[in-house]
This record gives C-alpha cells, structure tokens and sequence, in this order.
C-alpha cells in the first residue's frame, strides 16, 4: 500500500490551517479506507519563519492527530526554499510525495487521480490549471506571456502548472542531486526526467488570508524563473549589441555623407535620442548581467538553501 506524503508550506497561514487540516483529514480517511494509501501516511506543514502563530497551530494538529506533522524552518526563506525543505525532509520515509499550498486553491480531490497515474508508473504528476478564469485579466495575460516566454528561453517547464505536483522517492532523490541556491522549481522537476504525467483540475479561490504573491513578488518570481533556468538573455544582449553596433556604423556613415555632400548640420534633438537610446539599452543590458552576476555570487557561497529548527512526526 502507497505511504503518501503531503507537503505543505505555510507562511502566515494561521487563518486556513483549521480548515485546510479538516478538508485534509477527511481526504486522507477515505483514501485510506478504501485501500489507496497506508496508514501511516502524514500531512507536512512547513513553517516558513511565520510571524503570526502558524507554527502554534500546527503544533496543535500534531498534537490532536499523528496525521499531521510539522517543519519549522530556522527563519523565513521563501515559498520555493520551504517547499523543498519539507520535501527533502520527508523522501525518505514516503513512496511518492504531493506538494501543494495551503490556500486550498488547488483542488484536493485531484490526489485521487494524481495517485492513480502514481500507480500506473509516472515518477512525476503534474497538476495543470484547465482554466484561469478565477484570474484578473491582467493576471491571465501576464501568466500566458510568462510561460510563453519560458518556453521560447529553452526552459521545460509545465504552462499552468504551479507547485501541486506529485513525485515519487526516486524522482524526489534525482531532485536532491540539484545543488543551486536559486531554486524555481518549475522549471528544475522537468530537468529531472522520469516518466511524467498530467492531471487537469479547477483551481479555487483562495479560502481566507491574502495572496502571498503580490505584484512585485510575481515580477520577482519571473525574473528569478528566467535567470535560474536559462542563458539566453546573455545571448539576446551580444546580438542586440552587435545589431546596434551595425546600425552605428551605418548611422556613422550616413553622417559624414551628409556633411561633406549636402553641408546639414544635424539637429540636438537626433543627438539627444541617440544617447538617451544607446544609454538606455547599455543600462537594460548591464541590469539584466547584473542579475546573473548577483545569482553566480550567491551560488559560489554555497550558504545552506534551509535550515530545519525542528520536526514533530510520528512514524
């Protein structure tokens, strides 16, 4: 019988956790009465540094029911680090583990089907969104530019699929052999192969609290997805260059042209768009090396991608 795993990270969570762990709890019976999952299968919050009392209530549900487990990180590290915390925390003592946010967004009767496809061998089940229309316009086509963009950047990752995903102990032990610092994990659980699947679900509103993503934290996502997963900005900047360097010595020449054939005197204004335009491209170009400059100099530190203060599980 399958020993599943859920891992679930949290931060200021306090609002969702009663009804996230009953909603849960409940899934977990009836997978287990009906034979899918063993009994000793465990929910796993992760505690990502929370400041309001997140770590307090999942201590209480550990102590109300051995179902439920905890991680306490050591201090805040962000979604993508927690989440691969509690799922390097647990690999070992699962046959297949399910990530999912606690927002109750993702529709947890998709684990049905998700476990299903586990038994059918795929190491890895995505699950995909069948539809955005619970998002903003804005947010639907930010969404479909940015998936657009990774896929044109070289990068696997899955259109419409966040973090709700299952992975067996072998594909769980293949992603523990990525070492970068800079996680976007999206685009690193493709890189790891296995035979993989999808699962399409209909993605809910999220069930009390705010989003942890708002928009500055959505760009910072994407930037961070782009630069981690792939080096094609790098190249889109030499040839952006060289293109620019053609177009200067041809604007050069037309000039000198000008001024010995027709004797104008070019105006301040062509002048002025001429710096204002090169300089803004030298300036989006040093930013964009900048970005991977500053992630080469946080992977050379090889600082740890988490800390675990501590872990409540009963086995």
């Amino acid at each position: 019988m399958t020993r599943l795993y859920m891992v679930v990270p949290c931060y200021n969570e306090e609002l969702v956790l009663d009804e996230t762990s009953q909603r849960l709890k409940e899934k977990y019976e009836s997978l287990m009465a009906s034979g899918k999952i063993s009994t000793d299968s465990r929910v796993v919050y992760v505690n990502d540094g929370s400041r309001d009392k997140t770590w307090e209530k999942i201590q209480e549900k550990h102590a109300e029911d051995k179902i439920f487990s905890g991680v306490n990180l050591s201090r805040n590290r962000g979604h993508q680090n927690a989440l691969l915390a509690g799922l390097m925390t647990v690999k070992d003592l699962a046959d297949c583990v399910i990530s999912m946010d606690a927002d109750l967004q993702d529709d947890i009767n998709a684990i049905d089907e998700m476990l299903e496809q586990y038994e059918a061998g795929f190491d890895v089940v995505y699950g995909v969104r069948d539809n955005r229309d619970t998002d903003t316009a804005f947010k639907r086509g930010t969404a479909g530019m940015f998936y657009g963009l990774m896929k044109k950047l070289g990068s696997e990752s899955v259109d419409n699929h966040a973090d709700f995903r299952l992975m067996s102990q072998r594909a769980l032990d293949g992603l523990a052999e990525f070492r970068e610092v800079n996680l976007f994990l999206r685009g690193m659980v493709p890189l790891v192969g296995y035979k993989s699947s999808t699962v399409y679900y209909k993605r809910g509103e999220r069930f009390a609290g705010e989003s942890k993503y708002p928009l500055k934290k959505m760009l910072s996502f994407a930037i961070d997805g782009i630069t981690s997963m792939s080096a094609t900005p790098l190249r889109l900047i030499f040839w952006a260059g060289f293109i620019l360097f053609i177009l200067a010595v041809i604007f050069g020449v037309i000039i000198v042209i000008q001024h010995f054939v027709e004797n104008t005197a070019w105006g301040w204004s062509s002048i002025m768009a001429a710096i204002v335009g090169f300089g803004g491209v030298q300036l989006l170009a040093l930013g964009i090396i900048g970005e991977y400059i500053g992630k080469i100099f946080l992977e050379v530190k090889a600082r740890p991608r988490f800390i675990v203060q501590e872990f409540i599980n009963e086995k």
